[in-house]
């Protein structure tokens, strides 16, 4: 037997070890059984013999079966067929084909930016079972198809025999453990023994699994040549850490307030092009581990391990991409601004990497869809936003018509929440900017900010009545008409005339926050055309952020599923014991839905919405089950308790203890908005550690390993 095949068969071993812990538990219990029934009178054990072995050895073989029977999650994706993309499943079979595997049985376009394969298996991947590629749309866009070649062939290349014939059971057994294992409830019995095999297997895998990683990227540089292998480990994780930042910038905020952009992904052509320069500095940087089971190498020991094998990959001729029928046609679209969509996505702009860069990544040709990959890209596009951002409910705009509506709704929740703050300080109702400056005037709003924020010192005081009387003259400058959002994809968007002209709202606030200047504001602003009484227009109830939510707790003793948002918290009736999966489907479903901002706005009987503005403190309860009391000012306080069968929603525990901190800390009551009065057009720093679940899809997405992971 070779080294590799002895270290493949190592893993293979210790995987089938994940059975004998599942048959050694439940022999245990068998055997405790027998003991306890032995030395029972023969008469007791002949009645208790039935109820006993159910309540012991059913019940553990039934935890047993919940431990490690986790339904597969598949993403939301279009399925193309081989009809539909004849020239792109010939790149896919030539990748196959190089990996010495069978062709992926279908191919799925996604919405994310990744290359993957998902494989249906049993028994912890022991079994194996239909193949599928995962390919997303953003690298069908961007990528040329040197690139895909050399993705798609280095995924396919896990469930390649070339370096051991056991590699294929060892990569799906990792898998499906990576998927399984941190999925157990911690309170299910057998899932103790299983996480404390898991970590024996982690560490008997892990060599083989990066010998398996190099292996495949020595595969798909032969193939695709390792510069193309380079490039693709190098842009894959900038393009998915742009793409969070563009959800989290441009999606969610429209997306909570009730609207969707008619072309979501030619928003996202649009900020590659825009950001070409922070792409660039993406690539350089290391990607974060995707967490305990993630057991790729560091992406630098791939690339120079691949530098290694770049003399002997250029000597053999790479196969070369079809002739691209846009060629001729790209520089009379080379000075357009890049489209909203239809026909094409965005084209780069001068802004980008210079051309002939050795750099093989996005943006180089973003502007060729390569058609002869996949006919009608925008049309593929367009039936996957169906898929992946269904508008269910929301009103489909522009994006210029999204991104302005999407801002002055942000900008109208947070002011409804200021002034129920301010109301309360103040002693009377505040419901605009006409009696905001009327406090200003009297004084009477400084009197409520040094209430508010009785620890600052005057100057910080002033800063923040000053925040809260700009943003509630750019709301009556937006309502009136006045003035308007102008956005751009490199920064923050900005407040300025309706003919373009700079209004210079942050100095007016600065201005009125002096009660002798009052009055010199109200006159200017009604010269311009400001009407301080103008509402806000019918868009329809505004939505809160979804961050997080749990499922089968208690509230005053009653089951409750519960919704965290940024403006307060939802409750909702729950499900009965044993319905938990449906609970969860429930609650992810109502998440998706959108949850409106504002106590008393439910779209379900029964359901309670508790406003931050109307939490007085939360109270942490001791004990083994820990409990918090929401104490609430114009009603009695809940009670929230974790059940037995208390579970979440991804990232519903983080979210909550966040909430808790915020609640039990000193919350500012007057938000800070100069970012948007005096908005920037500088572009800013990307954030990878922004997330994207704020624009949840109907479907959960699929546990995979990522081609360009560390």
């Amino acid at each position: 037997m070779s080294n590799s095949a002895r270290s493949a068969a190592a893993p293979v071993a210790a995987l089938a070890g994940f059975l004998l812990v599942v048959a050694a538990q439940l022999a245990v219990v068998l055997v405790i059984l027998w003991a306890v029934l032995s030395i029972l009178p023969s008469t007791v054990a002949v009645r208790a013999g039935v109820p006993l072995s159910i309540a012991t050895f059913g019940a553990f073989g039934y935890a047993t079966w919940r431990a490690l029977q986790t339904r597969r999650r598949l993403p939301a994706g279009v399925e193309v067929t081989r009809d539909r993309a004849p020239k792109l499943w010939e790149l896919v079979d030539g990748a196959a084909k190089a990996a010495s595997v069978t062709s992926p049985d279908r191919l799925i376009v996604v919405a994310e930016a990744t290359v993957a394969v998902g494989e249906r298996t049993r028994l912890l991947g022991i079994v194996g079972g239909p193949r599928d590629l995962y390919l997303g749309l953003p690298l069908l866009q961007a990528w040329e198809p040197t690139l895909l070649r050399a993705g798609a062939t280095h995924e396919l290349a896990h469930y390649s025999p070339r370096l051991s014939r056991w590699a294929p059971v060892a990569y799906r057994g990792r898998v499906a453990a990576g998927r399984v294992i941190p999925r157990i409830n911690r309170r299910n019995p057998a899932g103790v023994a299983l996480r404390a095999y898991a970590g024996f297997y982690r560490r008997v895998d892990a060599p083989f699994s990066r010998a398996q990683e190099f292996a495949a990227d020595r595969i798909a540089a032969e193939h695709a040549g390792a510069e193309a292998v380079v490039a693709v480990l190098r842009d894959l994780p900038a393009l998915a850490g742009m793409q969070r930042l563009f959800h989290a910038e441009y999606v969610a905020p429209g997306w909570q307030a009730g609207l969707v952009p008619d072309d979501v992904f030619g928003g996202l052509l649009r900020v590659l092009a825009a950001r070409s320069a922070e792409m660039a500095q993406l690539r350089g940087q290391e990607p974060e581990p995707a967490g305990p089971w993630d057991t790729h190498p560091l992406v630098g020991e791939r690339i120079a391990e691949l530098e290694k094998l770049k003399p002997a990959a250029e000597t053999t001729p790479e196969p070369e991409p079809a002739p691209d029928k846009n060629d001729e046609a790209a520089p009379a679209t080379k000075d357009e601004p890049a489209p909203a969509t239809k026909d094409e996505p965005a084209p780069a702009t001068k802004d980008e990497a210079t051309p002939g860069k050795k750099d093989e990544a996005t943006p180089a040709k973003e502007d060729e869809p390569h058609p002869e990959l996949v006919p009608d890209l925008p049309r593929l596009g367009r039936a996957l936003q169906d898929v992946a951002y269904p508008a269910g409910g929301r009103t489909v705009v522009s994006w210029d018509e999204f991104l302005s509506l999407a801002r002055t709704a942000e900008m109208e929740r947070e002011a409804e929440a200021a002034l129920a703050t301010v109301s309360r300080a103040a002693g009377s109702e505040v419901t605009g900017p006409a009696q905001v400056l009327e406090l200003a005037a009297d004084g009477r709003l400084r009197t409520a900010a040094q209430e508010l924020f009785p620890g600052n010192s005057p100057e910080e005081t002033t800063e923040r009545m000053i925040d809260l009387l700009g943003l509630m003259l750019a709301l009556a400058a937006l309502r009136s008409g006045v003035v308007r959002w102008r956005h751009s994809w490199t920064g923050a968007a900005e407040v300025v005339g309706v003919d373009g002209s700079y209004l210079n709202l942050a100095e007016l606030a600065r201005a009125a926050a002096e009660p002798e200047m009052v009055q010199e504001v109200r006159e200017y602003l009604e010269k311009i055309g400001v009407d301080l009484a103008a509402t806000a227009g019918d868009g329809g109830p505004a939505r809160s952020q979804i961050l997080g939510g749990l499922v089968n707790l208690t509230a005053d003793g009653v089951r409750t599923d519960l919704l965290i948002t940024d403006l307060g918290l939802l409750l909702v009736p729950g499900l009965p014991r044993g319905r938990g999966n449906e609970a969860k489907r429930r609650l992810t479903k109502l998440a998706v839905g959108g949850v409106t901002a504002g106590a008393g706005e439910t779209s379900t009987p029964g359901e309670r919405f508790l406003p931050y503005a109307d939490v007085t403190g939360v109270t942490t309860l001791p004990g083994r089950r820990k409990g918090w009391t929401i104490g609430l000012r114009d009603s009695d306080a809940v009670t929230l308790r974790p059940a037995l069968d208390a579970d979440e929603l991804p990232g519903g525990w983080k979210a909550w203890d966040e909430a808790v901190t915020f609640l039990t800390g000193t919350r500012p009551a007057i938000p800070d908005q100069r970012s948007s009065i005096e908005a920037s057009t500088e572009p800013s720093e990307p954030d990878l550690r922004t997330q994207g679940q704020t624009v949840s899809s109907p479907t959960d997405e699929q546990s995979l390993r990522h081609f360009g992971s560390q």
